[in-house]
């Protein structure tokens, strides 16, 4: 076997294990999001329900808002896994194969351009909040780590995003 040969199957072991890291994260990911929607309902309900007979959940509020968070920025990465964002594609059709090239490609990297930008600010507002010792409301939870999931849904987005370049018109995950 050739040097170039062992280097290559290197490569492939490692591109490999990059998506299979990566699904398993998203995946992991879509299950936060999940249970943060259900979360947010069951408080909800709850909250709802003990109104009816006079009394209330103290910290319902902060429970959703921060359910509400992590459930959005959660499904972030599935979402884009799955190619399920809104697209219009009105005038993506009307371009040739050569148009649609460039003008998902500009996409992509005006993309991984923001979305990088948007975790590294998370990062440093949850930084920000952690020295703060900010805490929320009603229950005064800790709230520093909320951005911190947030950032690391950019990161996978980025991170996917890379995936569809290298990878043009499949999903990385069949939804």
């Amino acid at each position: 076997m050739t040097g170039e040969q062992v280097g290559t199957g290197g490569w492939h072991r490692f591109v490999a294990l990059y998506e299979e890291t990566l699904r398993k994260l998203v995946l992991g990911l879509r299950a936060v999001s999940a249970m943060g929607l259900v979360v947010m309902v069951l408080v909800t309900c709850l909250d709802v329900v003990l109104r009816v007979f006079g009394f209330s959940f103290t910290g319902a509020y902060d429970v959703v808002r921060i359910a509400a968070v992590i459930a959005v920025s959660a499904g972030l990465p599935y979402t884009t896994a799955v190619k399920g964002h809104v697209a219009i594609e009105f005038i993506y059709h009307k371009l040739g194969r050569r148009g649609r090239i460039i003008t998902d490609t500009i996409i992509r990297l005006v993309i991984i351009g923001l979305f990088t930008l948007l975790a590294l600010g998370c990062v440093d507002y949850g930084n920000s909040l952690r020295v703060k010792r900010e805490v929320s409301m009603t229950l005064q939870l800790p709230v520093f780590w909320v951005p911190y999931v947030l950032g690391l849904s950019c990161v996978l987005v980025v991170l996917i995003t890379i995936y569809h370049m290298l990878h043009p018109g499949r999903e990385m995950i069949k939804p």
